[in-house]
């Protein structure tokens, strides 16, 4: 009897939680979902494009010594500033500074040969006029002094180039900037034709920064602007990122816009200029130009109301109170937050705004407050 009571008990607990199981695996009724939406309309959207960017002083200017000699004597050191004029190196003057010392004897050897040979035209002339001496006499003596003012001007000739020589000794900077690194020190041997220049003097009170841009987009900026001084007008101001990942703290504008087309790249290599007042940039440094643009009357939408399949892009249209799936075409442009929509989409259509990639054709709509 105990047993049979046992069994009696199970048998009453199992069917007891059969049906739990049941009412629990019964299916709820649930009240349609909510979704944000969106009226399509038209609008600007603001947006910037990255180009790499080489960066470059306004001037880099190699210094190369035009005269052979060693050097006796280093001026400035590595990441100094300089004026124009300012002296660089000297080379030995003691050769140069004896050719210059002859020269000046040769001129002043000249110089007296001329006034011999003034005293005995003059004094030639006064004789032919006595008809003492003959008209040969008289053009011998004009044709001796004309010899001795050419030997003069010869003389002084020679005396420039030897004056010039000498001023080479003293190697100047060309222009205001900073000096490069400087690979030769007191006692090289240097002449016109080294391979390496002696340093670099780069101005850098503001320094050219090279991008390029693609044949489409320079003749689109010269076809909505109708020229090239006009487009290089209406140019925005840049901004550079720096090899750091840092943003410049001052902005550039696009300076010039080449006129020829890279063949190996099709791109169009344009320049901006960048202030450079505390002499941060450096040149021969990379980073980055960022280049603020606008597209006007456009449809812009969330990314979040979009969804891809096969590597195209959908939405879901609201038609009737149900989600109807539409192919789109977007616009490279990429903020990570929105698309810029080309075709596919009208004013005046409703779209699903968040949640695309949840629903299915046909899923009823019901617009969330």
């Amino acid at each position: 009897m105990k047993i049979k009571s046992i069994m009696v008990y199970g048998c009453c607990f199992l069917s007891g939680m059969m049906a739990i199981s049941c009412k629990n695996n019964a299916p709820v009724q649930t009240s349609k979902n909510e979704y944000k939406v969106m009226t399509i309309s038209l609008g600007d959207k603001d947006y910037s494009n990255n180009y790499p960017a080489t960066i470059k002083g306004r001037q880099d200017i190699e210094i190369r010594p035009q005269i052979s000699g060693l050097i006796t004597e280093v001026c400035v050191q590595e990441g100094q500033s300089v004026k124009k004029g300012q002296p660089l190196f000297i080379i030995d003057q003691v050769a140069c500074k004896a050719a210059l010392e002859t020269a000046i004897a040769n001129v002043e050897m000249a110089q007296a040969s001329v006034e011999t040979a003034r005293l005995n035209a003059q004094s030639k002339q006064e004789l032919f006029g006595q008809q003492v001496i003959s008209e040969y006499d008289l053009k011998t003596a004009n044709n001796s002094l004309r010899s001795a003012e050419a030997s003069l001007a010869q003389a002084k000739a020679q005396e420039k180039n030897a004056r010039n020589n000498f001023s080479f000794t003293v190697v100047k900077s060309p222009s205001d900037g900073v000096v490069g690194i400087l690979p030769y020190r007191i006692g090289a041997l240097v002449n016109s034709s080294i391979s390496t220049p002696l340093t670099t003097v780069s101005d850098n009170s503001e320094m050219y920064v090279y991008f390029s841009m693609t044949e489409k987009q320079a003749l689109s900026y010269i076809r909505e602007n109708g020229s090239m001084k006009n487009t290089l007008a209406s140019m925005p101001e840049v901004k550079l990122q720096l090899g750091d990942g840092n943003l410049y703290s001052e902005n550039g504008h696009v300076e010039t816009i080449s006129g020829v087309i890279d063949r190996s790249t099709g791109t169009v290599s344009v320049r901006a200029v960048f202030p450079n007042t505390e002499r941060i940039l450096l040149s021969g440094g990379v980073g980055k130009i960022i280049f603020p643009e606008t597209i006007k009357s456009c449809i812009v939408i969330p990314q979040s109301a979009t969804f891809e399949l096969q590597n195209k892009v959908f939405v879901y249209k609201v038609l009737e109170g149900k989600a109807q799936s539409a192919e789109i075409t977007i616009l490279p442009v990429n903020d990570g937050k929105t698309f810029v929509v080309e075709s596919g989409l009208n004013t005046g259509d409703i779209i699903v705004a968040e949640g695309a990639a949840l629903l299915r054709n046909g899923t009823p709509i019901t617009i969330k407050n």
